[in-house]
């Protein structure tokens, strides 16, 4: 099945770049481009896309704001957001807002050809290195420690099973990769994930994510952990 992408992006260049790169791919269709957060509702609503590759700065409605307002309404399309990471709190922003992931602007094109098809599949878009890197940022603000706090009483109640399941979508892991782990099937873990969002009352799997880098379990992991 043919993934329908809409790319936006203030920079023409980018935009040319990525319709260049990505229209190639047989299993993916470049089905529109914005140039700003403010066109997003209505090219989403004419273009029907599966997926929304967004920028963060743009002039007048910014992306950040643009996929808390997309990804705020039912059936919205899943949200990569692109980036350069010098904006470690906006990507924060993006990921709470519901956006599936993030990636670099420099990626190699198969790359986010790959990382198109996880956010598609319902798999969020989460590079351990990258992700430890956010996660120090948070570490260090002020409000870390309560935080921590918060999200781990809301993570005490899981059994032993959920939790080892939600750390390893906390270290970007694929279902299938969970399942070989764990000694799972890919369906079980599927469940898993399905019960860990309406038990924790979240929309997604870089929820999960966030949540368990919150509540410091991927300190405890020596897979997660944040050495280098």
């Amino acid at each position: 099945m043919t993934i329908r992408l809409l790319v936006v992006d203030d920079d023409p260049l980018v935009r040319a770049g990525l319709a260049l790169m990505l229209g190639g791919d047989g299993t993916l269709e470049i089905v529109g481009e914005g140039a700003d957060g403010a066109e997003v509702p209505d090219l989403v609503a004419r273009l029907a896309p599966d997926v929304v590759l967004m920028d963060i700065r743009m002039p007048h409605v910014d992306g950040l704001t643009a996929t808390e307002r997309l990804r705020a309404r039912p059936g919205a399309p899943e949200v990569i957001v692109l980036t350069t990471f010098h904006a470690d709190e906006q990507v924060l922003r993006a990921l709470r807002a519901g956006a599936a992931g993030f990636v670099l602007k420099d990626t190699p094109p198969a790359e986010i050809v790959a990382a198109v098809h996880r956010v598609a599949a319902g798999e969020p878009v989460l590079s351990p290195a990258v992700t430890r890197q956010l996660m120090r940022h948070v570490a260090g603000r002020p409000e870390a420690r309560p935080r921590r706090a918060a999200a781990a009483e809301r993570l005490a109640g899981l059994a032993d099973r959920e939790r080892e399941v939600a750390v390893a979508v906390g270290r970007g892991a694929s279902n299938a990769e969970i399942a070989a782990a764990l000694y799972m099937s890919v369906p079980t873990v599927k469940t898993y994930v399905s019960r860990l969002l309406a038990r924790l009352g979240l929309d997604n799997r870089v929820q999960i994510a966030l949540l368990v880098h919150d509540a410091g379990l991927l300190d405890q992991d020596p897979q997660g952990g944040t050495g280098e």
